[in-house]
């Protein structure tokens, strides 16, 4: 069973792939392995406030460049997506109660209520800016508003905006899955031009550290919360998920691909050489270290107070 939330064309979106089940009714983690977050694509994590930080020296250290004041974030967010990208973090909420051998459905109508609680947009919103005003310069703002607000920027924020709100992600992963398999077929080069576009999005093949963190820091929340018992550490709990990082990793260079080929269906190969050449400009690189650590730590964020909210709800609660 798969789940994904939408995140933004090159923003991730993220995709639960259950790696083995864990028995529904026992609260308890002795014998089972964790369901694990799987992003279109998007890196970064590892204790994220210590990565916002070491991130907030390197680029100081880099170039003395003057952040960018908030206004123009503001509407950065807008013209690149990121504000629908981390609208669609609460897409992923059901990945909760997976990890956990439940499913949201079994919480009824109160689930709903919780997830609009703690994933609130305004709160998310606010989050990202007070990271970005400390950490985003002009010079990288600029860079990445002169494309995505030309024609071509717009129209592919629009399609991955259209993309990542789609929620059966079952049918969209299937058709993405059967475009690759078409476009291998004929030999196409989109294939090679959707591998370049994500490995410059996660230029350093962090995504999957990130993903185990979240998992990490939730499971290590849930538990301080009396929401399940852990018979493992936070060590005990990253040395299994790390075990588990080849096949983890194989499915997340799947599973990018296959959301590069349904999102883009629609576009050329000449605008995807021009979108990937965009994508690999230090610059477009900057900015996405950056975004991909804001999207992580505030998913990571709330995935822990949903944990603590988690422990006033019970399987079959409704209104």
């Amino acid at each position: 069973m798969s789940r994904a939330a939408g995140c933004k064309g090159p923003f991730p979106s993220f995709e639960i792939i259950v790696i083995s089940h864990c028995p529904v009714p026992q609260k308890s983690y002795d014998s089972c392995m964790t369901r694990s977050f799987m992003p279109h694509r998007w890196p970064r994590l590892l204790a994220a406030p210590l990565l916002m930080a070491l991130i907030i020296v390197n680029l100081a250290a880099a170039s003395p460049v003057r952040a960018a004041n908030r206004d123009r974030i503001e509407a950065f967010l807008n013209v690149t997506g990121f504000d629908v990208a981390l609208d669609s973090i609460r897409f992923s909420a059901s990945a909760a109660p997976e990890m956990l051998g439940v499913q949201a459905r079994d919480f009824g109508s109160e689930w709903k209520r919780l997830t609009d609680k703690v994933f609130g947009t305004a709160q998310m919103h606010s989050m990202a800016l007070d990271m970005l005003e400390q950490t985003l310069s002009d010079e990288n703002l600029n860079f990445a508003v002169e494309f995505y607000a030309g024609d071509l920027g717009q129209r592919l924020v629009e399609a991955e905006n259209a993309s990542h709100m789609i929620e059966d992600d079952d049918a969209k992963k299937d058709e993405g899955e059967q475009i690759v398999a078409d476009l291998v077929e004929q030999g196409s080069p989109r294939i090679e031009l959707f591998k370049r576009m994500n490995r410059a999005i996660d230029s350093d093949g962090s995504s999957l550290k990130a993903i185990e963190e979240i998992q990490v820091r939730f499971l290590m929340a849930a538990s301080a919360a009396g929401v399940v018992d852990l018979t493992m550490d936070a060590d005990e709990l990253r040395a299994a998920l790390k075990a588990r990082e080849p096949e983890m990793r194989i499915a997340l260079q799947k599973s990018a691909l296959a959301g590069s080929a349904f999102t883009y269906q629609g576009f050329s190969d000449d605008d995807l050489g021009l979108y990937t050449e965009a994508l690999e400009a230090p610059e477009m690189r900057q900015v996405y270290e950056l975004l991909n650590a804001v999207q992580y730590e505030i998913m990571a964020n709330r995935f822990e107070a949903l944990a603590a909210e988690m422990a006033e709800l019970r399987p079959g609660q409704d209104i």
